[in-house]
């Protein structure tokens, strides 16, 4: 014969008693119901023991809405730099990732045109934006996340580029595309 354990205070059959007296007083407290639920069976449980029985009748508490009319609180005045500098875009996965826009426009110093060899596995885009990934969060290179290629591959590409000084002639373009904004 299994072992059941002690039978539960309060159990399933006063389940429909719980839902009527819940919806009779939806705003009511927790210790309110279990005195109700006193007054018409006479049991006395903990109040773990009763929050569970609710959860196991389905009940969910309504929270009272405040009284009174809600008012927004002002929203500050931002100074500096802002979320509304820089969104993230769809085609962005990390906040550091370029746009497309800003791809664009500097594109043609990451892609090697017309090499002999086997073709690269992964995009020049993944790799730069991988690259700004780790200057931008100052993580260690074995840290990169899954999207990302490989480790060794990002840290060699970006030994690579910087010796070249892509990365240089990379911000000279965008720091110009911001000036022409302003």
């Amino acid at each position: 014969m299994p072992k059941t354990g002690r039978p539960p205070v309060i159990a399933a059959g006063h389940y429909p008693l719980l839902t009527r007296l819940a919806h009779a007083q939806p705003y009511s407290s927790q210790a309110e119901l279990a005195q109700a639920f006193h007054a018409e069976t006479g049991i006395t449980a903990h109040p773990d023991t009763f929050a569970k029985a609710l959860k196991l009748a389905g009940i969910v508490r309504v929270k009272e809405r405040a009284k009174g009319s809600f008012q927004p609180p002002e929203p500050r005045k931002s100074y500096g730099y802002t979320e509304a500098h820089r969104r993230q875009l769809p085609e962005q996965r990390y906040p550091s990732c370029l746009t497309d826009a800003e791809w664009t426009l500097v594109a043609e110093l990451f892609e090697v045109s017309g090499g002999r060899g086997v073709p690269p596995r992964h995009s020049r885009r993944t790799l730069l934006d991988a690259c700004c990934y780790v200057v931008r969060t100052g993580c260690s290179w074995r840290m990169l996340p899954r999207e990302f290629p490989h480790w060794d591959n990002v840290y060699k590409t970006f030994r690579r580029w910087s010796a070249q000084g892509k990365f240089e002639q990379m911000h000279d373009r965008l720091r110009a595309q911001w000036r022409e904004r302003v």
